[in-house]
């Protein structure tokens, strides 16, 4: 019975090759367009579905792969001074036998740190808490006495050296710091052990070590919410701003692209956007994207609608010269992240759990297509609004309404 199990799982994986072989694919379309690359989020978790791997593998839909968590510090040093890439490398040697490009994710994040030195962050953060979190501080789980701005910046340059060197030549981009900006009352930087402990300037300096590790790499920030909070664009560019004017390499902005069916933001408003980056002379990409439905199943209607945001997204990255690609956050809600952390929603995904495509796919399909032949027209720049000055200011840590939060202390936008 498991051997019959198993050739039926083969026998179904090479259906799914068989019919998602032919050149009409989501990267091969987006190339075609114009644009470098497609691509998905990955991990060795699901190595072993073949029916995942089948899709995955499959160059014709997806030209770029970003290891989900292999990347992380808790995977990569989880005894300091100690770094293992096994299953990093996994995912770089399938990758390279598929054809497929890499972006890497990430180097510095309040998340997926090691337990050893009181780096870890507490899981209670943001809005999005887990259960049994809602009376917990965001930064009650961090000893930064243990640190001082010295020995901080020591350990943060040698993860980074150490990680961005092992895979020298293989990433087309890493993401060096990743949702550095809070976004509860007023945004300012997320209150963490290396922004309590060496201040904002912890951000030009992961960037000077990535820099100085890899010259050919894209170097990016990436964060959540840009397309959607004001306040949380505006200090994106502060940081920006920061970063190039103390001379060092920032490449890129990656804007992560969690959103709701419904609520996600125009097309014209999406590549307004992006438009805020390339004109700080900036490359921009949507690295994280997935669309989940508030309220499960979704209707007709309600996919409908997902699939008309999917196609925003993409389109605004049409509409951008300068936005080199899109990349989701899971082809399959098996393994997006969404059903776990926000029970209740979901289906967020261009495949279902059961490996169904959703209706996105195809109205991605259909604006690749008809943005190649002409029949659908790319979303023009507005005019410049010679109103807006240059991001300039600082961003400070501070405590808001009682809440540990970060506080953007000033800015200009005006």
């Amino acid at each position: 019975m498991a051997r019959l199990t198993r050739v039926l799982l083969l026998a179904g994986a090479a259906a799914v090759v068989a019919a998602q072989n032919g050149t009409d694919g989501l990267h091969s379309l987006m190339v075609k367009a114009g644009k470098m690359y497609f691509g998905t989020a990955a991990d060795v978790n699901s190595f072993n579905d073949t029916e995942y791997m089948a899709i995955m593998s499959n160059k014709n839909d997806f030209g770029m792969i970003t290891a989900e968590n292999s990347n992380k510090w808790d995977e990569t040093e989880a005894v300091q001074g100690d770094f293992t890439f096994t299953k990093a490398d996994r995912v770089v040697a399938k990758a390279k036998q598929n054809g497929q490009m890499m972006r890497c994710h990430t180097l510095v994040w309040h998340k997926g740190l090691p337990s050893w030195g009181n780096l870890a962050f507490s899981p209670c953060v943001m809005i999005l808490l887990p259960p049994g979190c809602a009376d917990s501080l965001p930064y009650s789980a961090v000893a930064d006495s243990a640190w001082t701005n010295e020995t901080l910046i020591a350990v943060m340059e040698t993860h980074i050296t150490n990680v961005v060197t092992h895979f020298k030549g293989i990433c087309y981009a890493w993401h060096v710091v990743n949702e550095a900006i809070e976004d509860i009352y007023n945004p300012g930087y997320r209150e963490t052990v290396f922004s309590k402990v060496i201040g904002g300037d912890y951000i030009p300096i992961a960037f000077s070590a990535a820099a100085a590790a890899d010259k050919d790499a894209k170097l990016y920030y990436t964060d959540y919410g840009l397309e959607s909070m004001t306040e949380k664009l505006n200090a994106a560019l502060i940081i920006v701003d920061d970063i190039q004017s103390r001379g060092i390499r920032i490449d890129g902005v990656g804007l992560q692209g969690h959103n709701i069916v419904g609520a996600t933001p125009s097309r014209a408003s999406l590549g307004e956007t992006l438009r805020n980056f390339t004109a700080l002379g900036l490359e921009v990409a949507w690295t994280e994207v997935e669309i989940r439905h508030g309220q499960l199943p979704p209707n007709e209607t309600a996919l409908q609608q997902q699939a008309q945001d999917y196609a925003a997204i993409v389109g605004s990255c049409l509409d951008v010269k300068e936005c080199v690609g899109v990349t989701i956050w899971q082809f399959t809600d098996k393994y997006n992240w969404v059903p776990q952390s926000l029970p209740g929603e979901g289906d967020a995904c261009l495949w279902s759990a059961e490996y169904q495509r959703r209706p996105a796919y195809d109205a991605i399909l259909d604006l690749l297509r008809g943005t190649i032949n002409g029949t659908l027209k790319l979303t023009p720049a507005p005019p410049p609004d010679t109103t807006k000055k240059s991001a300039a200011g600082r961003l400070s840590v501070g405590t808001v309404g009682g809440f540990l939060g970060a506080v953007l202390s000033a800015w200009l936008l005006l």
